[in-house]
């Protein structure tokens, strides 16, 4: 399942020249910066499952060849994230978070009831849930899950529900964020044993979260973005007045996270070209202009901490995280605007190691383009147009 897409019968010298005419002939859609790397060989993406979400379920895929493996029916709005682990991913239902064994395509016993299940983040190791309609966070080790056995987990209530996030960092503190259902103010953090020993409520509308090298943790803010490092919280400012970054993007890889940028407060849909690096080790913030719109389901990072932002022009971007310079454009789909309702399909970007995952909904395809090359090396077409999409993922 690790061969390569094409000539899987070649020798070794004929794939090295195939891939070779490949990013010649791949040149229309690929523009490589002035350091563009050297022609090699591009390998087929692992074939761990991919999960698509549609109107009515769940697509799962082969990782590498995006053969349909099964379509499993399921009611309701449904996102899909992640568990942690190179078997399950965490499906948000009306009723709460299930638990799907992604390598068997089906749902296994275990839930997590709670009304409107909200964010998910894998981070060091441990699997942190937030149910923004009771305000509860659950937080488990995905190695584990195993079968209809749920795992044992920790718990903290919020002291009030609201539209939230939490992460446990590596020593055991909970970092989780303050609010009420009208107004979110900030973050608190509690110790292993969940006794309080830190909080910040300067980040109005706290929205979002993202992990950087040397474990330090962002959550968004209407005015920029709030870092929690070393022990300690630091506000980091936007240069506007009102400056949200509500989703972001982190990498062990990389001390720089990758945010959105708005600035109309009044507007029912802003439509950004510009995005946020926000450098957690000096506590500065630069603004990128994209030249093209993106929303909130186009931000990723690649292996190596490359920030990846798919445009409404159909083109994903590769920039450098510390100069914000853009290395390589991919086009990927066509050109698409995004809609008004949030939970409308839209383009919508997974990473996975070296390769990037773009569904196009307007055709009901679905892509995989290795980041290394900027090749495409598979593509589908499914029976209805997918929204959500996500995949294993071992590893924090």
């Amino acid at each position: 399942m690790n061969q390569s897409i094409r000539g899987r019968n070649l020798t070794a010298a004929a794939l090295a020249l195939a891939a070779t005419v490949a990013l010649t002939a791949c040149g229309a859609e690929t523009e490589a910066a002035s350091d563009a790397r050297p022609a090699k060989a591009t390998p087929a993406p692992v074939a761990d499952p991919v999960v698509a979400s549609f109107d009515g379920g769940l697509y799962v895929l082969d990782g590498a060849t995006l053969k349909l493996r099964k379509t499993v029916e399921l009611s309701g709005f449904n996102r899909v994230n992640p568990a942690g682990d190179d078997e399950h991913v965490v499906v948000s239902t009306d009723s709460g978070f299930r638990i799907m064994d992604a390598t068997r395509q089906t749902f296994t016993g275990v839930e997590f009831p709670g009304a409107k299940p909200g964010h998910v983040v894998r981070h060091a190791g441990r699997t942190t849930l937030f149910s923004d309609g009771t305000g509860k966070v659950t937080v488990f080790d995905p190695d584990a899950l195993d079968g209809d056995r749920k795992p044992d987990s920790r718990t903290y209530t919020s002291a009030e529900p609201h539209h939230g996030v939490a992460l446990e960092l590596a020593d055991g503190r909970l970092l989780s964020t303050l609010g009420t259902e009208e107004k979110r103010t900030g973050a608190l953090v509690l110790d292993k044993d969940g006794r309080e020993i830190d909080r910040a409520e300067n980040c109005p509308g706290v929205h979002g979260e993202a992990a950087a090298e040397g474990e330090a943790i962002a959550v968004g803010c209407e005015n920029g973005v709030l870092l929690y490092r070393d022990g300690k919280f630091t506000k980091v400012d936007a240069p506007d007045d009102y400056g949200r970054i509500g989703n972001q993007a982190g990498s062990d890889a990389s001390p720089v996270l990758l945010g959105d940028y708005k600035t109309d407060k009044e507007a029912e849909l802003e439509r950004p070209t510009r995005v946020s690096l926000i450098d957690t080790e000096k506590a500065k913030l630069r603004l990128v202009d994209l030249g093209a719109s993106y929303s909130f389901r186009s931000l990723g990072r690649g292996p190596e901490g490359e920030a990846l932002v798919l445009g409404t022009d159909g083109v994903l971007r590769v920039l450098d995280p510390a100069t914000g310079t853009v290395r390589e454009k991919i086009s990927s789909v066509a050109a698409w605007q995004e809609p008004l309702d949030w939970q409308q399909p839209r383009p919508a970007l997974f990473v996975r190691a070296h390769t990037a995952y773009v569904s196009e909904p307007a055709k009901r395809a679905l892509h995989a383009f290795d980041l290394r090359s900027g090749e495409k090396v598979a593509s589908v077409t499914l029976p209805k147009s997918t929204n959500e999409l996500s995949g294993t993922v071992a590893g924090h």
